[in-house]
């Protein structure tokens, strides 16, 4: 019985060089693999994003099983701090390394490894479907989210998704994500009066208003945390005057903040917080200040059930570890995937991730294709 190698594919996928928005020859190699396996391919490509489409069995079949997941890659960093050739795939010591080993090509090799042995060894009744896109690190607005949209005009569904992230801190099964937390960013812009520091009545400084601002944000406590989440918490990034006199009082200062909150919040009511914290200030100091707020996604929760434990099962059958249900970390392709079924991530460990000498181990590669085909298996049986 013919196999395919999770750990050839891994190896493939990491020579394609595929930093976002850069398609690289990944997709196209996965696009021959799937179609020479039975399965339907298209390329959902939106605004210079490639993503691919890929299903065997019949369309909104009631029983579809959904892969997602990503082939981009994040940049290099120094290529002079590399040991190993980042696109080279070279393999020492038991690991293969190069960027995107870990996030997130051993991933998708791994569930498409997987599913075109099982649709080829065991046809199920029902569907699976592979979304895999080219834009999840950066702005990730036209990749899952493009598939997604393409799929609602088309008629096609998924029943159920794993996204396939790195989701381990330490040990292969330790976790999986049943949610994630929201994650916006507001810049801060506040204008006073350029003057002489020697003069600070004629002049309006906005150092004071801005220090005070972020001081009420950063000691604000937004929450204690949910039944699943973690505390919400913000984080000020930076605070930016630029000015290089001692002697003049500059006229604007800038700031940044992050929050990465739970589902005690929208994003949409702690815009409004942020907002009204920053009328607050310029109303004790005189001072104007605008706010540019990004909300990169919400929080949500697929409550633990048929799918979590369908996973869970799958993964103490083959790892003996029983993986405990986490919403921690950051944004996943995920967030938008819950607004079509429901969704739970669960890959293989993260460490490396967005590293120099990202590497992963082979052992890790060749165990999570085997979890992914009894999840298949067990999916289907029921």
């Amino acid at each position: 019985m013919t196999t395919t190698d999770p750990i050839e594919l891994t190896a493939a996928l990491v020579k394609c060089p595929s930093v976002t928005p850069e398609e690289g020859g990944a997709l196209v190699l996965l696009e021959k693999l799937l179609s020479d396996a039975g399965f339907a391919c298209t390329r959902v490509d939106r605004n210079g994003i490639s993503n691919l489409y890929a299903r065997w069995g019949d369309k909104g079949h009631p029983k579809t099983f959904g892969f997602n997941g990503h082939t981009d890659v994040v940049p290099l960093g120094n290529p002079d701090d590399w040991t190993m050739p980042p696109f080279g795939a070279k393999i020492k010591d038991g690991f293969l390394y190069g960027r995107g080993a870990t996030d997130m090509k051993s991933g998708v090799a791994a569930f498409a490894a997987a599913a075109v042995d099982f649709v080829r060894d065991t046809p199920p009744e029902g569907a699976v479907v592979l979304t895999i896109t080219g834009d999840e690190e950066d702005e990730a607005t036209d990749g899952t989210v493009a598939l997604l949209d393409w799929m609602e005009a088309e008629g096609e569904q998924m029943s159920v998704c794993l996204v396939g992230e790195p989701t381990a801190p330490n040990h292969m099964g330790e976790m999986m994500k049943i949610g994630r937390r929201g994650s916006m960013t507001a810049w801060f812009t506040t204008t006073g009066k350029q003057g002489h520091s020697a003069y600070p009545h004629r002049a309006l400084n906005p150092m004071p208003a801005m220090a005070r601002l972020m001081d009420r944000l950063s000691s604000h406590v937004l929450d204690t945390g949910t039944e699943h989440f973690d505390p919400s918490t913000l984080a000020v990034l930076t605070i930016d005057t630029g000015n290089p006199a001692t002697n003049v009082i500059p006229a604007v200062t800038k700031a940044c903040v992050n929050i990465r909150f739970n589902d005690t919040h929208t994003g949409a009511d702690l815009s409004d917080w942020l907002l009204a914290e920053a009328a607050k200030v310029d109303a004790e100091f005189g001072t104007t200040t605008e706010v540019k707020i990004k909300i990169s996604g919400e929080s949500f929760i697929t409550p633990p059930g048929p799918l979590s434990d369908l996973i869970s099962k799958a993964v103490a059958a083959e790892t003996g570890v029983v993986p405990e249900m986490s919403t921690t970390g950051g944004t996943s392709d995920a967030r938008f995937v819950k607004n079509h079924c429901p969704v739970v991530e669960f890959g293989l460990v993260g460490k490396t991730m967005h590293a120099v000498d990202e590497r992963v181990e082979i052992a890790q590669i060749v165990e999570l294709k085997r979890i992914y085909t009894r999840i298949l298996k067990d999916y289907f049986a029921a």
